[in-house]
């Protein structure tokens, strides 16, 4: 996460003002969000009021009627019925159910169904005769971990292999032939998700009312759990000691929301994460925009030794991260152990040493003023985004590892084509947005070194390209990772590649306006 850049200054007084459960808005005031790296700079226009942060989690539904939970389930129990009828749109309803983030309440019921049409497929797969259908049988079945070989789509084509021309009157199907983009975006990231769907047997409008219930629920979770995070670093007091590093706890909370958007139980794991994402985000600053060459290198030495008495060797400044980074993991790994039984501080503590020790490649690097080849820069800027860090915290979180079916090598090329994607698109949005005084080099001017004469838009394009290319990898290795206890972390790694465009998707103004919409959408009430 590293080099990311976007979300506020460091007073954040909109989100300051968020308490648990379901904000009751009363007068609006507007709150003006403005970076400290330039007035006028990643402005960000919140209307709310009324919301005060606290440390204690929230109760979904506190603000609403006594009989929300009943409602609620059994507006849950409904889906499920129709799940279990078999209905001729049965796929339809589990397209949707995934489409509006509540297939993690129907994970048996949608593995038996589509378990039931491969078997069908794989005997007949022209029971399913209409390009919609069989498209979106095949989109499916791949994200779920069935084969289903391109060939299926024979049917459509003409001698030439191309699809026939009278396909293009087909709009139904055409365009769920080029649904597959849906697989790369976060559900609920526009207020329109629940649109497009109703449903042969009349489980649309069920749907769409459990849909707006989840969300109000999930709201009021992601507010307590943001409170949390808020109240944690405004204790550190880090953001005093070290003025020049980005402060944007909001932006590190929507990392975590996001990536584990899933499951409302993981709060825990939500907020613990965000705090390893935080230290991220102030590590990557002291080594770009504060921190001398010398210093860096003491630093990164400090944090692979990883002993509280080294902190007598840094400078003063860098004292109290240092302190705080090691009683932060230390604590996150105590976490653990007490969940799970084991203790992973060994593997959380060798990441912080080896982001460290990529920061400082790249330091000295820009220091000497000269661009490595873009293969070398990219093998070390892959650690440098700071995934390799969250995906081992995440990983023993979940409760993953140590007597487990997986292990941290066997999810380890999911991680990189993670990676693989954060990095370019980092790149991608740092060429565009980079307020800071320090500069992080960029994959793209080490392309453009290696092939002289090439535009900035044609390294963008290939950039691009590349991570198309990536996402194709990231579905094969998750395709292949068929351990049932990683399905968890499969589904987080997925969740971290499909929020990051939204990151970065900068405009003309330096302003990041869908991740505004997503953020206000997810955490604010504003779902009209």
């Amino acid at each position: 996460m590293a080099s990311c850049n976007g979300l506020s200054d460091s007073s954040f007084p909109c989100f300051s003002k968020i308490r648990p459960g379901f904000a009751r808005i009363g007068k609006i005031e507007p709150v003006r969000f403005v970076s400290k790296y330039g007035a006028g700079k990643q402005k960000w226009n919140f209307e709310v009021g009324g919301v005060t942060p606290t440390s204690e989690p929230s109760r979904p539904h506190q603000d609403c009627p006594d009989n929300f939970d009943i409602e609620y389930n059994e507006k849950i129990d409904e889906i499920r019925q129709v799940l279990q009828s078999k209905g001729e749109d049965d796929l339809v309803l589990v397209d949707a159910i995934q489409r509006v983030g509540l297939s993690s309440y129907y994970e048996e019921e949608i593995g038996t169904l589509l378990r039931k049409h491969y078997v069908a497929s794989c005997s007949c797969i022209y029971e399913y005769n209409s390009l919609h259908d069989v498209s979106l049988l095949f989109r499916l079945l791949r994200q779920h971990g069935h084969y289903i070989s391109p060939d299926v789509f024979n049917n459509f084509k003409g001698k030439d292999g191309r699809f026939r021309r009278n396909l293009s009157q087909d709009i139904r199907g055409l365009m769920e032939l080029l649904r597959y983009p849906y697989h790369k975006t976060i559900p609920r990231t526009r207020k329109d998700f629940l649109q497009d769907f109703e449903g042969i047997n009349g489980w649309g409008k069920t749907l769409r009312e459990l849909a707006l219930m989840d969300l109000r629920k999930g709201q009021s979770v992601y507010q307590g759990e943001f409170a949390q995070v808020s109240k944690w670093w405004n204790e550190l007091g880090l953001a005093k000691e070290i003025k020049l590093a980005r402060n944007q706890p909001p932006k590190w909370y929507t990392w975590s929301m996001s990536i584990l958007i899933d499951d409302f139980s993981l709060s825990l794991q939500r907020v613990e994460l965000t705090k390893s994402i935080a230290f991220v985000y102030l590590i990557d600053d002291i080594f770009d925009v504060v921190g001398t060459l010398d210093e860096l290198t003491i630093f990164t030495e400090a944090v692979n030794k990883w002993e509280y008495a080294t902190v007598d060797t840094l400078p003063d400044y860098m004292k109290t991260c240092y302190l705080a980074l090691l009683e932060t993991t230390n604590n996150i790994g105590r976490e653990i152990c007490k969940r799970h039984g084991h203790d992973p501080i060994d593997s959380l503590k060798t990441s912080w040493g080896t982001l460290c020790s990529a920061f400082l490649v790249e330091a000295k690097w820009l220091a000497s003023g000269d661009l490595p080849t873009a293969d070398k820069y990219f093998e070390n800027a892959k650690v440098s985004t700071g995934v390799y860090v969250v995906a081992v915290h995440l990983f023993f979180l979940l409760g993953l590892g140590n007597g487990s079916a997986i292990h941290l090598n066997d999810v380890s090329q999911l991680v990189s084509s993670v990676a693989t994607v954060l990095r370019l698109w980092d790149d991608l949005g740092s060429a565009k947005d980079e307020h800071q005084d320090g500069r992080d080099g960029s994959y793209l001017d080490c392309y453009r070194k290696d092939h002289r004469g090439l535009s900035v838009a044609q390294a963008r394009d290939h950039a691009i390209d590349t991570i198309a290319s990536e996402w194709k990898n990231l579905n094969e290795v998750c395709f292949r990772l068929d351990h049932r206890s990683a399905s968890s972390f499969k589904r987080a790694s997925l969740n971290l590649a499909r929020i990051t465009p939204l990151m970065y998707d900068y405009d003309d103004n330096q302003r990041l306006p869908v991740l505004e919409e997503y953020v206000k959408f997810m955490l604010l009430n504003q779902t009209t």
